[in-house]
């Protein structure tokens, strides 16, 4: 799979990302375009990683910067989870142990494919701080292995004006439940 950008689609990869980090401050306070443009530019793969969120429907937007990595954190910040990435089951082993109606694909394993990965529940917490998301939906996240081990998985969203973590087998998948992404750029 090529897992490059055309010169066209970088230009309008960029414009659509820096229009919305000009309209959403808020996310980003701190923040500004040019340096996030250049480590876009530098990186290919990321921008192609990019690409795969907002065509997918994610709405990426730099949230801040990794203190360790100083990387910048784009995070999937579409109101409701992305509706190219519902009704998936958790991940490739759920997948696989589905006997029939199985999903299109795994959360985890498009994740992988697209060169992101799920949010963490903290990750999640912090991104319902910057706005309302996933009232109508709600988002696979990363799941400890102890929980995956006996057959679970983790997702949360955001009802009651609270943030709920929850519970349910990885086989099951859902029309409203898709998965957020972060990438580290």
């Amino acid at each position: 799979m090529k897992k490059s950008l055309s010169a066209t689609e970088h230009t309008t990869l960029l414009n659509v990302l820096k229009t919305r980090f000009e309209h959403n401050m808020k996310r980003h306070q701190q923040l500004v375009w040019e340096p996030v443009q250049r480590k876009i530019e530098a990186n290919p793969a990321k921008a192609w990683s990019l690409q795969q969120m907002e065509l997918s429907g994610g709405e990426p937007d730099v949230i801040g910067l990794d203190p360790v990595s100083n990387a910048y954190l784009f995070v999937d910040c579409a109101t409701e989870s992305p509706k190219g990435r519902r009704s998936l089951c958790f991940d490739q082993a759920a997948l696989d142990s589905r006997k029939e109606n199985k999903p299109a694909d795994s959360a985890v394993e498009t994740a992988k494919q697209m060169g992101v990965e799920l949010l963490t529940e903290e990750q999640y917490r912090q991104l319902q701080t910057l706005g309302e998301f996933d009232l109508k939906t709600s988002s696979w996240i990363q799941t400890p292995a102890n929980i995956r081990q006996l057959g679970g998985a983790l997702f949360c969203d955001r009802r009651y004006n609270h943030v709920f973590t929850y519970h349910n087998g990885a086989i099951s998948y859902y029309a409203a439940r898709g998965f957020r992404a972060i990438l580290h750029l």
